[in-house]
C-alpha cells in the first residue's frame, strides 16, 4: 500500500503552473493502490483485520482524494473546457465528475471514521456494513478513474 508519507510527497509535488498528465497518472495510480488496500481490508473482515493497514488507509484517504479532486477541478477540467469549448458532451461529463467528487469526498469522511475505528480495534464496528461501505467506495473510485482515463484524458481532447 502507498504509505502516508508517499502520498504527502505526491501531493506536495502537485504542479501549480501547468497541467501534468504524468502527475495525474501517478495520483490515479496512488488512488488505485489505495483501492486495492481497501479491498484487502474488506476481504479481511470480520476476523482478520490488519489494524495498521486500516490506520494508514484512514490517514491517506481524505488527503489523497481531496488533493486529486482539487487538481482536476483547478487545472485539468478548465484546460479541457478551454480546448473543447463547443463540446456539450464534455461539459456535461465534467459537471457529473464534479458532482461525483463531492459525493466521494463525503463518503471518504465517513469511511475514514470507520477505518480509524477498525484500526483501533473498536469492537462496535459492524463488519458487514464496513465491508459494504469499503466496496462501494473503492468501486466508485475505480469507475471514476476509468472514465476519466478513457473519455476525459484522451489525446484528442487535450491537444492544443
Amino acid at each position: 500500500m502507498t504509505d502516508y508519507n508517499g502520498i504527502a510527497r505526491l501531493l506536495s509535488d502537485r504542479p501549480t503552473d501547468a497541467v501534468s498528465l504524468d502527475w495525474l497518472k501517478k495520483a490515479h495510480d496512488a488512488q488505485l493502490t489505495l483501492c486495492t488496500a481497501l479491498e484487502e481490508i474488506a476481504d479481511s473482515l470480520p476476523a482478520n483485520v490488519n489494524r495498521q493497514k486500516c490506520i494508514y488507509a484512514a490517514k491517506s484517504l481524505i488527503p489523497l482524494v481531496n488533493g486529486v479532486h482539487r487538481y482536476e477541478e483547478e487545472a485539468v477540467f478548465p484546460l479541457l473546457e478551454r480546448r473543447n469549448s463547443s463540446d456539450g458532451e464534455l461539459a456535461s461529463s465534467i459537471a457529473r465528475l464534479k458532482f461525483e467528487h463531492v459525493e466521494d469526498e463525503c463518503f471518504a469522511e465517513e469511511l475514514t471514521d470507520t477505518l480509524t475505528r477498525l484500526g483501533s480495534g473498536d469492537g462496535t464496528v459492524n463488519a458487514e456494513a464496513a465491508g459494504y461501505m469499503l466496496r462501494g467506495f473503492f468501486e466508485s473510485i475505480r469507475r471514476h478513474i476509468a472514465f476519466e482515463q478513457q473519455f476525459m484524458l484522451r489525446g484528442d481532447r487535450l491537444a492544443s
